[in-house]
């Protein structure tokens, strides 16, 4: 029998981690070492706040919340409202303000096309975690491609939700001493950046396509079938309900914080028959979120005309085909660690902020305004990438 070692945590180059060694021998893949070359960091920057005023018994009681089996992920959820709208792209156009297609913001109030790793971390707000006065413990930034009503407007979003999951530490998937082992498993890595969706430089669809959803107004069960682009929503979309677009992100990172085409550090599994793995140039695997907007739907409408700022770069395509999003991490070291190590690790299931230790993000369960965006459609601004 193999010689096992304990589980213990640590911080590999900023990156929070939890790792299980073994002495036995594994397989190929994310398998073949143990203990791969340290990934990139963009260092910890601790927030410029007393972050414990960011947070609150969870629920007002303190409550763990409930085990997420039988799934085999742990899960950590929180809504973000809508944020700014601007034609800033801090990933592809970095400090080129202007430069891009139309795109809607959430978290960090600040975002724009100068942001950097530094300024996330050390100011603005967050639509993900409301605070009203710069001190969200979660300064990240997401975006995606503006909704467009076909009459003039921005549709802007009631609310979105983001579902970070991944299989608990203690799970074969992270356990080294596996034949079925995933990699090596951690926490979101300090400033990483990433595009998931469309690829708008080639013009062909990347690993992780959208969905289109026609929802019930309680955004809770779906209508008709799910899409691939927005063709024929209006056959299952009602007045009152929303239509849904979601994304997934990667899972498996080869260390580096960007990449040339800001997709390739970071890949999906690979599969062999029934097994999975990250492959042997991407070792680390990480949580994969989901980042899902609800745009209301009301009179007068017309679905046949929505579309993406970015679909105008692709006149051919259905509408809705060139979706992607957008993510530059900025939480609090300490903060995310919690959620990683509770929520992911310990296989619970955590919504509205809840850290899975008793203690939950402020604002990070509805929006500021509700669940009703008052400024649901906005005229939109000049300049930018107009086509």
């Amino acid at each position: 029998m193999s010689k096992r070692f304990p589980l213990f945590s640590l911080t590999v180059a900023g990156v929070a981690a939890t790792f299980l060694y073994s002495s036995a021998p594994v397989a190929a893949d994310a398998r073949s070492t143990s203990r791969p070359s340290p990934p990139q960091s963009a260092g910890n920057i601790a927030s410029n706040f007393d972050v414990s005023a960011s947070l609150k018994k969870t629920w007002g009681s303190g409550e763990i919340p409930k085990s997420a089996s039988p799934d085999v992920v742990g899960a950590f959820r929180f809504i973000c409202g809508a944020g700014q709208i601007s034609y800033d792209d801090p990933i592809v156009f970095p400090g080129q303000p202007g430069r891009s297609h139309l795109h809607q913001y959430y978290g960090n109030t600040k975002a724009d096309a100068h942001s950097t790793f530094v300024s996330l971390r050390t100011s603005g707000d967050s639509t993900c975690n409301n605070m009203g006065d710069g001190t969200a413990a979660n300064r990240s930034a997401y975006w995606m491609p503006a909704m467009l009503d076909g009459k003039g407007h921005v549709v802007v979003p009631d609310y979105v939700q983001v579902y970070y999951k991944r299989e608990p530490i203690d799970s074969p998937a992270c356990d080294p001493n596996s034949p079925i082992r995933y990699g090596v498993c951690i926490g979101i890595p300090n400033g990483i950046k990433f595009i998931s969706g469309f690829d708008m430089a080639s013009g062909k669809p990347g690993q992780f396509t959208a969905r289109f959803k026609c929802m019930t107004p309680d955004g809770n069960r779906m209508l008709g079938r799910e899409r691939m682009n927005m063709t024929d929503l209006k056959a299952d979309c009602v007045v009152g309900g929303f239509v849904e677009m979601s994304i997934q992100s990667g899972r498996c990172w080869n260390g580096q914080l960007d990449s040339a085409d800001h997709r390739s550090h970071l890949v999906n599994l690979l599969r062999n028959g029934s097994a999975r793995s990250c492959p042997s140039s991407h070792p680390y695997y990480m949580p994969q979120f989901t980042i899902s907007s609800f745009y209301r739907i009301r009179d007068g409408d017309d679905l046949d005309l929505w579309s993406l700022s970015s679909d105008a770069m692709y006149p051919k395509l259905p509408r809705g085909s060139t979706s992607h999003f957008d993510y530059f991490e900025g939480w609090d070291e300490t903060v995310k660690a919690m959620w990683v190590d509770h929520c992911i690790g310990r296989k619970l299931n955590c919504s509205g902020g809840d850290l899975g230790n008793g203690q939950q993000l402020k604002g990070a369960a509805k929006p500021k305004y509700g669940w009703t965006n008052p400024e649901r459609l906005v005229p939109i601004p000049e300049g930018g990438m107009r086509m």
